[in-house]
């Protein structure tokens, strides 16, 4: 194998890995999207049963006499 296979090879090897280096990013921006998302539903969540908790709790509470 002379110098210029060598070369030609390295070459390659490092478009290669480029490509899978962009595909990996592409794929760690739809994750964090998803997680974002996620976490966006989770917080709307928490916030619905804490209201809801909160309602629960004003019902059982004892009324003062009056």
């Amino acid at each position: 194998m002379g110098i210029s296979d060598k070369i030609w090879d390295a070459l390659t090897n490092v478009i290669k890995m480029n490509d899978k280096i962009v595909s990996l990013s592409k794929t760690v921006e739809n994750q964090q999207a998803k997680i974002e998302n996620l976490t966006e539903r989770v917080i709307r969540l928490e916030t619905t049963i804490e209201l809801l908790m909160r309602a629960s709790e004003a019902k059982r509470l004892p009324k003062s006499p009056s």
